[in-house]
């Protein structure tokens, strides 16, 4: 289940953006700044917001406000969903429990195959020694 995150803990601010945009570029606020407060969310679970902050690594602040600026396209409304469609993916990332991992023995037939395959080996490499004469 995908968590909704309320309109209210998003802020969002629009600053000049580099790139595509011809003259209008110099004019128009077209890029934006998504703020999320991680640490103050009471919509996230503890476990996700762990995960969260542990992905968003230097888009973190100190504070734990995840900032996400997006202005990759020359319209405010495109970067926007832009901006929102980043945070969603890296929200359902950060709710991926990791799987523990087990640890497993080798099988006793798998060590055989390994020592048989050394052993193998180690008679090959015997081979191009060369060869003593004694007399």
């Amino acid at each position: 289940m995908p968590i909704i995150i309320p309109e209210n803990e998003l802020v969002e601010s629009f600053i000049r953006a580099s790139g595509p945009g011809g003259q209008n570029v110099n004019k128009v606020s077209t890029a934006v700044q998504l703020r999320f407060d991680v640490r103050g969310s009471p919509s996230l679970p503890d476990d996700v917001a762990v995960r969260l902050m542990r992905l968003a690594g230097s888009r973190l602040t100190r504070d734990g406000v995840l900032i996400i600026t997006a202005e990759r396209f020359r319209t405010q409304e495109r970067n926007r969903a832009d901006a929102r469609d980043r945070l969603q993916a890296l929200l359902a990332q950060a709710e991926i429990r990791p799987v523990k991992r087990r640890p497993t023995k080798p099988s006793t037939g798998s060590k055989e195959r390994r020592l048989t395959g050394k052993s193998v080996r180690s008679s090959v490499k015997q081979g191009r020694t060369k060869v003593r004469q004694d007399d």
